[in-house]
This record gives C-alpha cells, sequence and structure tokens, in this order.
C-alpha cells in the first residue's frame, strides 16, 4: 500500500472522512469514489480555473468609481472624471481593496459552502452580475443616478430576502418546479456557456471576437482595445496558439487518464506565459505590462481594504434601486439555480426526485454570502460553474470547497502570483469542462417536442444572451406557452383535440407535492416533534428505493448472464455430442 492510499485510508476512517462522507468512512449516503487527496487536487484545479476573477471582478467594479469622488472643477465634458489626479489614485486604491474583498469573500463563501453543505462548488462575485451592477446600477465613474453604496445596499437586503427564501424552502421549491428536460438542458447549456468564455479574449484563448456584422466571428489574432484584429489577419495570436496548445495537453493527459490533468494544462501554460521578451509572455514591455509585472515580482503582499468595507447606504427613495434589487433577485435565484443543480447532475448526487443532497444548505450558504460580500464592498456572490473543472478532477465533497478556500485565503498575501494567470492558460480547461457538461444532452426527451423546443431555447440562449438566467427564463417561458396551450386546448374540447405523441410527454412534476417534500427539513422535525411522529429523511427514503433499484437491475443481468452461459453450454454439449453410426 502507498503512502497517499495509506493516507486516503487513514483519513477516510477518521472523524473528518465520517463528517464529509469520503468512500470507505462508514457514514451513511457515503461519496462513492470520493479520496483525500483527489479532493484536494480538485480543489486546486477549480481554484485556479476561477482564480481570474480575483483581478477580472476588480477590474470590473473599479470602473463604477466606487466610493471615490470626482474633483474636476464642474467640467461638464469630463464625464468619466479623468482631469481630477485625485480620482485616479483613488481608483487605484479602489482596485486594490477589491481584489483583497473578492479574494476574501471567495475564501469565506466557498469554505461555508463546504463545510455546511459538503458540495464541490466555489463561490465568488459572478461574471455578469458584476457587470450589471457596473455599468447599468451605478454607471461607469457613477454616471448614473444610484450611488455605489446604494446599491451595496440593495445587494445586502437581496441576500437577506435569499435567506428567508431559503430558510422556508421557497426558493429550492421554485426550483424542483423547473421542468425535467430544463434541468437537463441547463447543464448542457452551462457547458456551452462555459465554453464561448474559454474561446473569447477576457476570459479564454481569443479565438473568437466580436464582429459588426455577423456579431461573433473567428479571430485568433493580435486585437485593438475594441477587440479588432490589428493586421486585419486571423489565427495568428500567439496566446490563441498557446491555448490551442494547452486544449492539446489537457486533452491528451485526460485520454490516458492522467491525475491532475486540466491543473498540468493551466500551470504549463501559465509558466511559459511568465517569461518576458517572448511573443506569448502575459507581461509585454507596455505600460500596463510593466505595472503587472511590478505587481507580479511582489510575490508576497497584503493590502487591507481601506474604501469599500461596510459602506452601505441604505437611503433607497430612488425608485430605480428597487427596480435593481428585482433584477438581481430574479437573475440570482435563475443563475444559481441552474448553476447548483447543473453540477449536482454533473457530479453525479442529484436524486431521481429532482433535488440534490444538500440543496438546503447550499442556498441558504450561497444567501448569505451575498449579504456578507456587500459588506465587502462586492457585487452579489453566486456558485461558479468553473466548479465543474474540479468535478471533472473527481472533486464530490465538501473538501474540495474547503480547499479551494484555503487557496483563495493564501491568495490574499500571493495575490501577485494568482492575479496573473493568463487568459489562455485558464481558457482551454473552460472548453474541456465545457465539452464535457454537454454530454448531458442525451439524456432529453427529444420525441416530444414539448420538451425537445424549450430544452433546445434553454441550451442556445445561455451562451448566446450570456446570461444562465436568461437560458432558464426562455426554457421555462416557452414550455409553459407550448404546453399551456395544449392543455388548453385539450380542456375546451374536452379531450378531442390532444397531440398523437403526448404519450411520449415526460411528466412535468415527478412526485405529489407535500409537505413533506417542499418543507425544509428543520420544519419538517418541528412538526413530526409537535405531532409525537418520529422524522425520517425523505432523502434515506429516495436512497434506498435507488440501491434497491440498483441491486435489482445487477441481479437481473446476472439472471440474464447465468441463462446466456447456460445456453451456450447446452449448444456446445449438442455439438460435441455427435451421434455414432
Amino acid at each position: 500500500m502507498t503512502f497517499f492510499e495509506r493516507l486516503n485510508r487513514n483519513v477516510a476512517e477518521s472523524p473528518v472522512g465520517k463528517y464529509f462522507r469520503l468512500e470507505g468512512s462508514g457514514a451513511r449516503r457515503e461519496r462513492i469514489g470520493s479520496k483525500f487527496t483527489t479532493e484536494i487536487r480538485a480543489g486546486l484545479t477549480t481554484f485556479v480555473a476561477m482564480a481570474y476573477i480575483v483581478s477580472v471582478n476588480a477590474l470590473i467594479v473599479t470602473d463604477s468609481g466606487g466610493t471615490c469622488v470626482c474633483n474636476n472643477g464642474g467640467n461638464a465634458t469630463d464625464v468619466g472624471c479623468f482631469t481630477d489626479p485625485g480620482y485616479a489614485d483613488c481608483l487605484a486604491t479602489l482596485k486594490l481593496d477589491l481584489i483583497t474583498a473578492t479574494a476574501a469573500i471567495a475564501c469565506l463563501s466557498t469554505f461555508l459552502m463546504g463545510v455546511f453543505a459538503n458540495l464541490p462548488i466555489g463561490l465568488a462575485p459572478g461574471m455578469g452580475l458584476n457587470a450589471y451592477f457596473t455599468y447599468t446600477v451605478v454607471g461607469f465613474h457613477g454616471s448614473n443616478k444610484i450611488k455605489y453604496e446604494t446599491a451595496l445596499a440593495a445587494v445586502f437586503i437581496e441576500g437577506i430576502l435569499f435567506i428567508l427564501l431559503s430558510m422556508f424552502g421557497i426558493r429550492q421549491w421554485l426550483a424542483r418546479l423547473i421542468p425535467q428536460s430544463i434541468k437537463i438542458a441547463t447543464g448542457a447549456g452551462i457547458g456551452l456557456y462555459l465554453a464561448f468564455i474559454g474561446l473569447q479574449t477576457s476570459a479564454g484563448i481569443g479565438l473568437i471576437g466580436g464582429d459588426d456584422a455577423t456579431l461573433v466571428t473567428l479571430t485568433g489574432c493580435i486585437q485593438d482595445a475594441t477587440g479588432a484584429c490589428i493586421d486585419g489577419s486571423h489565427m495568428r495570436g500567439p496566446h490563441t496558439w498557446m491555448g490551442i496548445f494547452g486544449l492539446v495537453v489537457i486533452g491528451v493527459c485526460l485520454l490516458f487518464r492522467v491525475k491532475g490533468a486540466v491543473l498540468i494544462g493551466i500551470l504549463l501554460i501559465s509558466i511559459l506565459s511568465w517569461f518576458r521578451g517572448t511573443a506569448i509572455t502575459y507581461f509585454p514591455y507596455t505600460p500596463d505590462g510593466d505595472a503587472a509585472f511590478d505587481y507580479f515580482k511582489k510575490v508576497v503582499t497584503f493590502h487591507p481594504i481601506k474604501t469599500t468595507m461596510a459602506k452601505m447606504d441604505f437611503n433607497l427613495d430612488n425608485h430605480e434601486i428597487w427596480i435593481a434589487l428585482i433584477t438581481f433577485l430574479y437573475v440570482d435565484i435563475m443563475d444559481t439555480t441552474g448553476t447548483l443543480y447543473s453540477m449536482a447532475k454533473f457530479g453525479g448526487y442529484m436524486y431521481k426526485n429532482g433535488d440534490f443532497d444538500g440543496s438546503s444548505a447550499a442556498f441558504l450558504c450561497d444567501a448569505t454570502s451575498i449579504s456578507i460580500g456587500a459588506i465587502f464592498g462586492v457585487p452579489p456572490v453566486t456558485a461558479f460553474i468553473e466548479s465543474g473543472a474540479g468535478i471533472t478532477e473527481g472533486g464530490k465533497t465538501g473538501l474540495t470547497s474547503i480547499t479551494i478556500a484555503i487557496f483563495f485565503f493564501i491568495s490574499l498575501f500571493f495575490s501577485p502570483i494568482f492575479a496573473s494567470f493568463p487568459p489562455w492558460a485558464t481558457g482551454p480547461a473552460l472548453i474541456i469542462v465545457g465539452s464535457m457538461m454537454v454530454k448531458s444532452v442525451r439524456s432529453i426527451n427529444w420525441d416530444y417536442v414539448g420538451d425537445a423546443i424549450p430544452a433546445f431555447l434553454t441550451i442556445a440562449l445561455m451562451p448566446l444572451s450570456y446570461s444562465i438566467a436568461y437560458g432558464l427564463i426562455a426554457g421555462v417561458g416557452s414550455y409553459a406557452a407550448i404546453n399551456g396551450s395544449v392543455y388548453v386546448l385539450e380542456l375546451i374540447s374536452g379531450g378531442r383535440i390532444t397531440p398523437e405523441d403526448k404519450d411520449l410527454k415526460e411528466p412535468w412534476i415527478t412526485e405529489s407535492f407535500t409537505w413533506q417534500n417542499i418543507l425544509p427539513p428543520w420544519m419538517q422535525k418541528l412538526i413530526c416533534k409537535a405531532r409525537g411522529q418520529v422524522y425520517i429523511d425523505p432523502l434515506d427514503i429516495i436512497e434506498e428505493e435507488e440501491r434497491l433499484e440498483r441491486e435489482a437491475a445487477a441481479a437481473a443481468e446476472e439472471h440474464e448472464a447465468k441463462i446466456d452461459m447456460s445456453g451456450q453450454h447446452h449448444i456446445g454439449s449438442d455439438i460435441h455430442e455427435i451421434p455414432k453410426y
């Protein structure tokens, strides 16, 4: 037995292994295939895949202007306050504050997810939500009517509302109303969304760029500030080819089942890109490149938050802030719900009733993190789809999340290193994970149009609208419109007008709604105690049913195999027993 095998066995048999339900721990509902060393590797992989958020979120939210005040002498033409040197200095401090705040809230929220929900999910301020917060709510350098501090108050209130919805099971109940075909399509849509991000320049290999005529086009070139190719050529960008090389490296490693394949690809491309004076360097000899390299050389540094901590303003007299609050609420519900359910499906811990292990705790951790994030000064925190990279590496328990949290904590002091992973190094990982998540389309009911069209719209709209929430809205809306129309026609006609292939339709709700499967566990326990009844966890019942089904299927296969072998022996004996004349 090797050192790592002994380590995995010892940890599994310890109280830690039993708490996180590692394989071999003897715990109830232990996660099959989970090993301590695998969880650590998976956590590191997810962290590296989502480490870009530390710098990218800070860069985006800095554009809001934060708490900085412009003193440009009333110059009406200077909308962005570019003539005030003091404002520029404040923005520089704000960016460092947001780097610390992003790493800190990612560390805390992911740790909560690992300890209380026991899920391998990383959390951080959400991409898309941060852009909406900055450019739509607050405006570039505070150009809109809503102040940065007021927007943070809206985010804080959103988190409180989420906590209430999650505590009383309303959020989980709403999620379980989503039809099965759309739940499956969500995973595939997120896979395409991930791949689309990995193919772009901001967080990927730069193979796809914008185009005035066709919206997107093949680029793979050296781009200007607008994203257009400088020399008009395509597929000549060295960063794109490095990203393609990383994609091939990860693919070959996965083909040969090399452990840590995704992490190997990311680290290899990153290290090669840290050397200056090459065509592929992440630190070119430009003002921005010099500044990034100077920050990279610090290696170890810690910047305390100075301007964003606890700056919320609850003066909500502007009606636009309520519009923003409602928008944050529904987008975050759809976004987080889609991500958590698709990761549960991808990770293999989804139950047949549409729920997943640790769902109540997961939603509570996410909701709590949103309000805490507002105190730190960042936009809404959400579950990250890059968690799929760690799940691909074998992450199955909260130990993966705790590992991610530990590395985010380390990044508070080594932020120059962790903020310097090039997008063309992490992009290939997103593409690979996307390709794996798309496999779920095989389980969609393509035989019935009422299930197929909403599923397809869910898949298509997520990457095309650059939003998980909008994809889910398109899927649920089209499902209600198509199948609702069929229901009305059947009702009016007394059942005479009905689709010929309606028997192929999947049931919308796979189980009846009772207080046992709607209310959260803590409320069920209180009701059972008040009635003098013994509380039985519904998930235990479901798991037992699934176990019996697996055993029955295995027994049936074994029986068929015995019959086949008996038939073969009979045939063989007939062949060898040749009559003698």
